[in-house]
């Protein structure tokens, strides 16, 4: 079994930590990033990594530094958040899960990316990690169908997934790692996701919007204020040829085809029931979001 040290941060890195200990491997030191501030009361709050590594017993740190000194064969890096710098990469190796199939989305929003483009399949790779973003070359990968699985579905599956590769590459130690393969095929980015693209827009598809809803974040505006569309469907109702942006009872109509809102949040109010908030507002047709086209679609 490998001497480890593990460099993670969020919750969709913890199964990754606690596979290795469950393998049996020696994780000799947490790097994680700094506590940070959260929630209404702004308390100090630990990393899901750092939590889940207090609790396994393993000593963590936030200072990248203390790996060099660590004794350890191999770092493992998953979502840490922070590039590794090349001095320290020559000192001590590191794989990396990276959760996309690389060359496809580079960067920091892979499964986001891949949800709005539409990707049919998506996976995970281990790869090596290099000093540049995500251009090592890869021991091993897994993939899995998109499907409709929302944001957190996936990032839950992806986390297990890339586990499980993780132990599988890793069962005779570094040996069993071999020799990475060059990533071939057109490389794409996966840009962080702007609060601007998580605004539903009604012009768009029945399909591209709900990718939109799928990440979690989806909102429009009634009346000035917003509304977060938690859950929608396609559906087959006839829109009448209404206006995009039009709602109809919760039948939202759009640029090509419509959807029905199931769960929404309006502003300043907890989730409820699409149909109960509809009936809040009465009767007749409701525009929603900003209905005119985008500039320059011609229409």
């Amino acid at each position: 079994m490998a001497r480890l040290v593990f460099l993670g941060t969020p919750e969709i890195a913890v199964p990754a930590l606690e596979a290795l200990v469950s393998a049996g491997h020696d994780v000799v030191l947490v790097v994680s990033r700094p506590d940070a501030r959260r929630g209404r009361g702004r308390a100090l709050t630990p990393s899901p990594v750092k939590a889940a590594a207090t609790e396994l017993g393993i000593e963590v740190t936030d200072d990248l530094a203390r790996v060099s000194g660590s004794g350890a064969e191999l770092g493992v890096v998953v979502a840490y958040g922070r590039l590794i710098p090349t001095p320290l990469l020559e000192q001590v190796p590191m794989v990396n899960i990276h959760f996309s199939l690389l060359p496809r989305w580079r960067g920091a929003a892979p499964l986001e990316r891949a949800i709005l483009a539409g990707d049919e399949v998506t996976g995970v790779c281990l790869m090596a990690v290099a000093p540049e973003l995500d251009t090592g070359g890869i021991y091993a990968s897994a993939t899995t169908p998109v499907g409709d699985k929302s944001l957190d579905v996936l990032r839950s599956e992806l986390a297990i997934l890339g586990a499980q590769l993780l132990i599988s590459s890793l069962r005779e130690g570094l040996a069993s790692l071999g020799e990475p393969r060059d990533q071939v095929g057109d490389v794409t980015y996966a840009a962080k996701i702007r609060p601007e693209e998580m605004e539903i827009d009604v012009h768009a598809t029945a399909a591209e919007a709900l990718r939109t809803v799928r990440l979690g974040r989806a909102f429009t505006s009634i009346g000035g204020r917003r509304l977060r569309i938690l859950e929608a469907v396609l559906t087959e109702r006839a829109t009448g040829g209404a206006l995009a942006g039009t709602l109809n009872g919760v039948t939202l109509a759009l640029g090509e085809g419509a959807i029905d809102l199931e769960v929404v949040q309006p502003e300043s109010r907890a989730a409820m029931a699409a149909e109960d908030w509809r009936r809040g507002l009465g009767g007749g047709l409701v525009s929603l979001g900003r209905t005119e086209p985008p500039a320059g679609s011609g229409t």
